[in-house]
């Protein structure tokens, strides 16, 4: 059987199609066709020291569907037609028996198409506020997949194609070692350990807080800081300046521009805070391990899912929302020192935040692909 994959793209869409595959027994097939990007790094070319991904990969290109007049609107409108034709072609000579979408506007000439062939079509909608693409292309799928309770309201025509499963994590990132991330990441003190990252582009406004206040943070805590491949020079230099006269703590501060899986899941098991984005990824990841963390949303992302994503999540308790607006480097400091100084409170945090994560969402989403299969037949 032919399995076929599409997603916009990014971090988001690639990481928990890769959990998804490697979910599925031998026997079958598996192709991606989608923008290049991300998709190029993690799928035709992984990491420097992971495996290949088992997974044919073919490029399209893929415009934003707009609801509002932009300039760049008729070029988008042009990478649209040719994505379409595009996928006409690679969609011909593959002939999936399924297509699994993880949504964005890159997946919108893949599903269109696999439409016009018939071919079944699953939905999975990471984030508590769909993509454009999702909500028009609901009417063509047998099934939509949710990861957030909220997002049933978005469907109100389709409820009975909607199934609440959650998003799919990289399984490899819960079997990290704490003993092995302090020696990875030489943590040297006994100090809490705060681990800051900003999704798989990294955050400058993050980075730019964090080096206003890099000394105050780090009388508190070590700090494992993943500042992104586009900042780490600037991180690297102006770090280097802060702390050049207080050597002492220089010890205390592990800059990294990224990290690879292997590399990750210990730096995750040897956290005691985390702060990050508040991507669905990035947030299930949290989930999964039972961390306490600090959300520091995206602002004006796609349909504001960030923030709604954030507080959906903080509504049990397992995480704080920090707004960029506010992100004031007294108030981001203030929100640092008021958790380590209260380590009950942090692992309160911690054991709510497991309590968000469903076990085994890759078999049971895989199990609703196979199922849409036999639903053809």
């Amino acid at each position: 059987m032919r399995i076929l994959f599409t997603g916009g793209g990014t971090g988001g869409h690639i990481f928990p199609i890769i959990a998804i595959k490697e979910s599925f027994p031998h026997g079958y097939d598996f192709y991606y066709v989608g923008p290049d990007d991300f998709a190029r790094e993690n799928l035709a070319n992984p990491p420097a020291g992971e495996a290949g991904r088992g997974i044919m990969t073919k490029f399209i290109s893929a415009g934003k569907l707009r609801r509002y007049f932009s300039l760049q609107g008729p070029i988008d409108m042009l990478k649209i037609l040719l994505g379409i034709i595009q996928s006409f072609w690679h969609l011909f000579f593959i002939m999936p028996d399924v297509i699994f979408s993880k949504g964005g506007y890159g997946s919108f000439p893949v599903l269109f198409v696999g439409w016009i062939y018939r071919i079944p079509i699953v939905l999975h909608e990471s984030d508590s506020a769909p993509g454009l693409a999702t909500r028009t292309l609901a009417k063509f799928a047998k099934k939509i997949i949710l990861s957030f309770e909220g997002n049933r309201v978005y469907f109100p025509k389709y409820q009975e194609k909607l199934v609440l499963i959650g998003n799919p994590i990289r399984e490899e990132l819960i079997q990290g070692d704490r003993n092995q991330g302090r020696e990875l990441f030489k943590i040297s003190s006994q100090k809490p350990v705060i681990l800051i990252l900003g999704g798989s582009q990294g955050a400058q406004k993050i980075n730019e807080t964090v080096l206003s206040i890099l000394t105050r943070i780090l009388e508190l805590a070590e700090v494992i800081h993943i500042s992104g491949e586009r900042n780490a020079k600037i991180m690297a230099q102006e770090s280097k300046k802060i702390l050049k006269y207080y050597k002492g703590l220089k010890y205390y501060y592990h800059l990294y521009s990224f990290l690879s899986v292997d590399q990750l899941k210990h730096a995750y098991a040897v956290a005691d805070l985390i702060v990050n984005r508040a991507g669905a990824g990035s947030i299930y990841e949290i989930a999964a391990l039972g961390k306490p963390s600090i959300l520091i949303p995206i602002p004006n992302s796609a349909q504001d899912h960030q923030r709604k994503n954030a507080h959906d999540f903080a509504k049990i308790g397992g995480a704080v929302v920090l707004e960029q607006e506010n992100l004031t480097p007294n108030i981001f400091l203030e929100q640092i020192s008021n958790l380590l100084k209260n380590p009950d409170k942090l692992k309160e945090m911690g054991e709510k935040a497991k309590t968000f994560y469903k076990p085994n969402i890759a078999e049971k989403i895989r199990d609703e692909i196979i199922n849409a299969i036999k639903s053809k037949d």
